[in-house]
């Protein structure tokens, strides 16, 4: 088994299967989402065709949404399934969220939090799209004012109690909606099976990967993802690589990797985020070159899965440093790599 070019296949970073944003979203599970615009490019690189206009398409009508769930933070989640994971990952979530209210001093009663809430859904009655700044606006109308930092947690609180959900996209600003307008009807799950829905979508997506990285990356219990690891049964293959103990799932494509291969990861992208285990493909010594201590990811540039080096992107120019010594892109692929960026944020 060869970890990195199987992560590579399962992320859709190399011999991508899908044509929609919202057919890559599904398969993942969940995708990072902390960089409101990187994200767009992390979805369309595992297309076969990157598309910013087929992005917007899905976004803008609810078959992707953008919402705080595992591990507390920002992840893409397909439209249709927010409502089991939510389900699933709510009781987690709000213990983190609290942690860190409680860490900064903040405490919002219960009443407080109904008026708010009621609030929000007064403002996206008459709109289909709203931005912080409009619901900070309507607020301060009705002497219900508060800094940016209480209402960040008044709004994650409607996020995880399915009132608010990512609106339509704006350029640079986060927007919400109204959750019952903008999915279509939620399926629901049991817990058991919730529970091994994700463990499926994880494994044949993020996979090879260890118990510890699902349990890093779903933000649950040990316990519960030991028990959906178990549901899946004979869906997954076990491995022991590097000395740890390694999951695949039964499906899972190890063939088509090709050598020479450079990508252009964003900040927080799944390939580097969604695992304990980094480095299968980041080399400790070079680990403060793609994220700080504080969990801040930069850009990175992968050769043949590993990483090698940083990107940028301004003023319409793809800039490149290699920090790898024995890292020697071809020229002709690394120019393939930013003519596939140019062209997906020109459709």
């Amino acid at each position: 088994m060869n970890p990195v070019s199987a992560r590579l296949l399962g992320q859709q970073l190399i011999c991508p299967i899908f044509t929609t944003p919202a057919e890559v979203v599904t398969w993942l599970g969940a995708m990072q989402a902390q960089d409101y615009r990187m994200i767009r490019w992390a979805v369309g690189m595992r297309c076969k065709k990157p598309s910013l206009k087929a992005f917007t398409k899905d976004f803008d009508t609810g078959r992707i949404v953008r919402t705080h769930l595992l591990r507390t933070t920002w992840q893409l989640v397909p439209g249709e399934d927010l409502g089991w994971m939510l389900d699933l990952c709510r009781d987690s979530a709000l213990r983190g969220l609290r942690g860190w209210m409680n860490t900064n001093g903040v405490s919002i009663p219960q009443k407080e939090q109904a008026q708010v809430q009621e609030v929000f859904a007064d403002v996206l009655s008459l709109k289909r799209s709203a931005r912080k700044e409009d619901f900070a606006a309507a607020l301060a109308q009705r002497d219900m004012g508060m800094d940016d930092h209480r209402l960040s947690y008044h709004i994650r609180l409607a996020e995880f109690g399915g009132l608010l959900c990512s609106g339509e996209l704006h350029p640079t600003k986060a927007t919400y909606s109204l959750t019952e307008v903008k999915l279509p009807p939620q399926r629901t799950l049991t817990r058991e099976e919730a529970l091994a829905e994700l463990a499926r979508r994880y494994f044949r997506s993020h996979g090879p990967a260890t118990l510890e990285d699902f349990v890093w990356w779903s933000g649950l219990g040990i316990l519960d993802c030991r028990q959906a690891i178990e549901a899946l049964g004979s869906e997954l293959v076990r491995e022991h690589h590097l000395r740890l103990n390694f999951y695949f799932h039964q499906d899972a494509r190890i063939r088509g990797f090709r050598n020479g291969c450079v990508h252009l990861l964003p900040p927080y992208d799944e390939y580097l985020i969604g695992y304990k285990s980094r480095h299968v493909s980041l080399h400790p010594d070079h680990r403060h070159q793609a994220h700080n201590q504080r969990g801040i990811f930069w850009p990175v540039l992968l050769l043949d899965g590993q990483v090698v080096g940083n990107w940028s992107f301004s003023n319409g120019v793809v800039r490149t440093e290699i920090f790898h010594p024995n890292a020697d892109p071809d020229p002709e692929a690394l120019a393939r790599e930013v003519a596939r960026h140019e062209r997906f944020l020109k459709r």
